[in-house]
């Protein structure tokens, strides 16, 4: 059977749907929340608020773009995690309401399996198994993908995401929110050499980025306390510095998974895949140690419903469905 699914993606500030038919995403409707921006960070209830707002008109949208009508669905697919609790709630309540009406089965989806799975979008697309780097304002994984649903996370962080420590610099730094794009902007204008940031690593494969959060506090601390213009005269120097160093401290862990595993493709995921530095530190490595890297468009880094689609389609050719009784969980581990 090719299936047709409906999937909605609810887990933080982004309402988005997407409709999958036959194995290829048709589009990816995103509705963004600006009701953030002047909280410097995203409120949990304004984030469940405006999800209530926006779904109703995202799905129609996206039903009616891939000239579908519910009666074609095969599937309603929803984030059950992890993410915001009242975010994520939403969107799984409209998934069973909309399930139920029209008699279709609900697929539950895992949003970090997702970002993996973004990957399966369009092309070039990985071979089993690879390494995915998954990246995000709340998670920092190494994940050993061996099969569509079958993954193991073989490092991750042990306190903050480091999606968490480009956002918290620039708001040390009196950026707007969301940071951490800007901080790639200006990152591009610096010196990345101008100053120097510790190297907060973790035994093995593991992440650990709240002591490097802590020195970049204390550093701009101290140097505001002898010129209160130090940072708007060396913005660009700061965040090319700070910036190099957790780039750094990301792809030394990546080396030694690929050297322990011994496998060479690697694929990078979420949010912070977007980061202009990143991508090139990725590039530069495939070149000298001979991998193969997979990094999806922009649109499919970010939090989006066509990664929930794609995921749903392979649960959907494996009759993984979900109860109608089934509840969002904020925290919610890959495999489970």
């Amino acid at each position: 059977m090719h299936p047709v699914i409906l999937a909605i993606e609810s887990s933080c500030d982004e309402t988005s749907a997407s409709v999958i038919a036959h194995g290829k995403v048709i589009n990816n409707v995103i509705a963004s929340q600006t009701v953030h921006h002047k909280y410097g960070g995203v409120v949990p209830e304004l984030a469940s608020r405006a999800h209530q707002r926006h779904i109703l008109e995202v799905v129609k949208e996206s039903i009616d773009s891939a000239g579908m009508e519910p009666a074609n669905l095969s599937a309603i697919a929803f984030t059950r995690g992890p993410g915001l609790m009242g975010s994520l709630l939403v969107g799984v309540s409209f998934a069973k309401g909309m399930a139920l009406a029209l008699g279709i089965p609900l697929i539950e989806v895992n949003h970090m399996e997702a970002h993996v799975l973004a990957h399966f979008i369009a092309d070039p697309k990985p071979t089993f198994p690879f390494l995915c780097l998954t990246v995000s304002g709340g998670h920092t994984q190494l994940v050993k993908v061996r099969d569509y649903l079958d993954m193991e996370v073989i490092g991750e962080t042990q306190d903050d995401a480091v999606g968490e420590a480009f956002d918290k610099a620039a708001k040390i730094m009196g950026l707007p929110y969301p940071g951490g794009p800007l901080i790639d902007q200006f990152a591009q204008q610096g010196n990345s050499k101008a100053f120097s940031f510790p190297n907060t690593a973790m035994p093995g494969l593991n992440f650990s980025f709240s002591g490097i959060k802590t020195a970049f506090l204390y550093f701009i601390r101290d140097q505001l306390a002898e010129d209160l213009s130090f940072v708007e005269k060396n913005r660009n120097d700061i965040c090319a510095s700070f910036q190099a160093q957790l780039i750094s401290m990301l792809m030394q862990k990546l080396r030694r998974a690929a050297n322990e595993t011994g496998i060479k493709q690697i694929a990078i995921a979420g949010g912070v895949a977007a980061n202009s530095g990143l991508r090139e530190a990725i590039r530069a490595a495939s070149v000298k140690h001979r991998w193969e890297v997979y990094i999806p468009d922009f649109q499919y880094c970010t939090d989006n419903a066509a990664m929930i689609a794609m995921a749903a389609h392979y649960k959907f050719l494996q009759d993984k469905f979900a109860m109608q009784d089934i509840a969002p969980l904020a925290n919610l581990p890959i495999g489970v």
